[in-house]
């Protein structure tokens, strides 16, 4: 098999370490989740999230060029002429890779004589990518965030954290809207937390959401302000003579995806991938084990807390393979289809095999 090349493109500091002094608190700069946006008019648009705060991002090649030789002009103009000819510019508008500003010469000189008009001469010093920051998503969540998810009509999202989800416009930053609140009136009583959120990738009105005791819930948007009758519940009905303390622990699903097509919806829990058509609420169409060769040490993993440790999941665009990780670097990937209960395992590199740009040109 021959191992994709992988071409470096930019890198850039989405969070730093911030502190919030009301609650006595340290936010770290870990990021927890990143998401594509739409891109209608050919530009990159990135969401990500650290515990409290999300981004919106704005990735854009452009092509610095560097002075090689400067006309040596005898005229010494003021500095209010050199400015209103804009022989000076201010690049606030062109963030560099470096600190997000730039210092440019332009090429225009009308001033000078036909005998003098000895432009300077600059180098395409090659393409870069710099990265902007548009919006800040802030002060929403009291617990920390699990999951955003872009909505298909490509104007809102959702961020998940615990107890709720708040339903955002990407235009709007200060403002965003409670659709889902599990919080009970005594947290005494509280027997289930969110684990992941998922726009469907078709009907925007359409959002689904799992939780730690194995059930993911399809809401419609378009019932009530607050979403909470779930239209569905998706559920694994296993037999009751399997269950034990475990049970409930590795039955709590850490990610959902849908697939292109909107029927079909992967989760994964600590034990299994499992692949649902949202017409079925009452078992999954295929179930892939993945940590079945652990469950006689779930009594050490639970001593460890590694029963605890969240997996995610994703598809191909056919929704026709799908992956998820393991311990030790380890990566499953199963195919739809008779026969493809045991998949590949495969060994993840920390080091993928990536061309440098500079490299390239």
């Amino acid at each position: 098999m021959q191992h994709p090349i992988f071409h470096y493109k930019t890198e850039f500091q989405s969070h730093e370490p911030e502190f919030d002094y009301l609650r006595s608190l340290e936010i770290e700069e870990k990021i927890n989740k990143v998401k594509w946006c739409a891109t209608p008019n050919g530009s990159l648009f990135i969401l990500s999230t650290n515990d409290k705060t999300i981004k919106l991002w704005k990735v854009k090649d452009h092509k610095p060029k560097k002075v090689k030789e400067l006309n040596s002009n005898p005229f010494v103009h003021s500095e209010n002429v050199l400015l209103a000819e804009s022989s000076f510019v201010s690049g606030q508008d062109k963030p560099s890779v470096a600190n997000g500003y730039a210092l440019e010469w332009t090429e225009k000189i009308d001033n000078m004589s036909s005998s003098q008009d000895r432009h300077a001469k600059r180098a395409n010093i090659g393409e870069t990518v710099s990265a902007r920051c548009r919006k800040v998503y802030a002060h929403a969540h009291d617990y920390n965030i699990n999951s955003i998810s872009n909505n298909s009509d490509g104007e809102t999202f959702v961020s998940a954290d615990d107890l709720r989800i708040n339903l955002w416009n990407l235009e709007i930053s200060d403002q965003c809207f409670n659709i889902i609140d599990m919080k009970p009136s005594n947290m005494e009583d509280l027997t289930e937390v969110i684990t992941a959120a998922e726009f469907h990738p078709i009907h925007c009105n359409l959002l689904a959401y799992s939780s730690s005791r194995g059930f993911i819930r399809l809401v419609d948007l378009r019932q009530s302000a607050i979403c909470d009758h779930q239209a569905r519940i998706l559920q694994h009905g296993e037999s009751s003579g399997l269950k034990s303390f475990f049970t409930e622990i590795v039955s709590s699903i850490s990610d959902i995806k849908f697939a292109s097509d909107g029927r079909h919806l992967l989760s994964r829990d600590y034990m299994n991938l499992k692949l649902w058509d949202i017409r079925m609420e009452t078992s999954p169409v295929a179930i892939f084990k993945i940590h079945e060769h652990l469950r006689p040490k779930l009594c050490d993993l639970y001593n460890n807390d590694a029963i605890f440790d969240k997996f995610e999941c994703c598809l191909s665009g056919y929704g026709l393979h799908f992956a998820t990780g393991s311990y030790s670097n380890l990566l499953r990937i199963f195919s739809y289809g008779v026969g493809s209960e045991e998949g590949i395992t495969m060994e993840a590199s920390r080091n993928p095999n990536r061309l440098d740009v500079l490299l390239l040109q």
